[in-house]
C-alpha cells in the first residue's frame, strides 16, 4: 500500500518509494510496478500526475483526480506557485548555505536557466576510509529549486563537488562503490521532503510534509545524525 499524506475530492500526494517510476516507460520494460497504477487501483479512480520526481528519489509525488484539476495543478508549477523542499545527504562538509545559479542543457542541447538554494542541516564524519583519506565526511542539506529541470538537484550537487549519496551517473562512483560494499547501501539518498501551494479550488494554503523512508534514516543513524530534533521528527517510524 501506498502512504497516502493528503487527499480531498480534487488531489491527493504520497510517499513515494524510493526505486519507484511514476508511472510506464519506454526506458524502463521490465518493470511492472508504477505509481500511477498502485495510486489508482489503492483509491479505485483515475489519477493524473501533477509533477514528475526521479524514479531514485523518494518522498512527495502529487496527483490531481480529474483533468481540469490537472490542468490547474500544472499550472501551479509551471508558474513557481508551488514551494518545494528536500533533503539530501551529500559527500563532503557544504558550505552552510548558498545558491547554485547553474544553467543546464537538455539531451536536445538547449540550455535552460537553473537555480537551487541550499543550507546544510548537519555535518558528520564517521571512520570509513578511502583513497587518501582516513576518514569520510558528509553532510545533510536542505535544498529548494526554483526551477524544474531533470535531475536539477543532482547535477547542481555534483556541480559545488558535493554529489549525492548513491547517485549514478551523476555522483562519485568510488563512494557509492564503498556504501554499496560496506553498508550494502546503494538507494539515492534524496527525499522530497515538503511541498507548499495554494489550493486552485478552495483558495486554502496547503502544506504537505513526507517522512524520511526507512533506508535514509539508516544512513542518519549510521552518520550519527538520527538524534537531531529536526530530523528525528520527520522520520518514519521503524518497528
Amino acid at each position: 500500500m501506498l502512504d497516502i499524506l493528503f487527499q480531498d475530492e480534487y488531489i491527493v500526494a504520497i510517499n513515494k518509494p524510493h526505486g519507484l517510476l511514476v508511472h510506464r516507460s519506454s526506458i524502463a520494460a521490465d518493470t511492472s510496478e508504477f505509481a500511477l497504477q498502485l495510486l489508482r487501483d489503492q483509491i479505485k479512480q483515475p489519477v493524473h500526475p501533477a509533477h514528475r520526481i526521479d524514479r531514485k528519489t523518494g518522498g512527495i509525488l502529487l496527483f490531481s483526480l480529474n483533468k481540469d484539476m490537472d490542468a490547474s495543478v500544472q499550472q501551479l508549477f509551471a508558474n513557481k506557485s508551488v514551494l518545494k523542499t528536500y533533503w539530501a545527504i551529500v559527500r563532503g562538509y557544504a558550505e552552510d548555505e548558498g545558491t547554485i545559479d547553474y544553467p543546464l542543457r537538455k539531451e536536445n542541447g538547449t540550455v535552460q536557466d537553473a537555480v537551487t538554494h541550499y543550507k546544510t542541516l548537519a555535518r558528520a564524519e564517521i571512520d570509513l576510509p578511502l583513497g587518501k583519506h582516513s576518514t569520510s565526511r558528509y553532510s545533510l542539506v536542505e535544498l529548494k529549486p526554483i526551477t524544474g529541470r531533470m535531475h536539477q538537484l543532482r547535477r547542481h550537487m555534483a556541480h559545488i563537488l558535493h554529489p549525492i549519496l548513491a547517485d549514478r551517473p551523476h555522483g562519485c562512483n568510488k563512494q557509492n562503490r564503498l556504501w554499496k560494499d560496506h553498508f550494502k547501501m546503494d538507494t539515492m539518498l534524496l527525499h522530497a521532503k515538503e511541498i507548499s501551494f495554494k489550493h486552485p479550488v478552495t483558495g486554502s494554503e496547503i502544506q504537505i510534509e513526507a517522512p524520511l523512508q526507512q533506508e535514509f534514516t539508516r544512513v542518519l543513524a549510521i552518520l550519527g545524525l538520527n538524534n537531531f530534533p529536526e530530523i528525528s521528527a520527520t522520520t518514519e517510524r521503524i518497528d
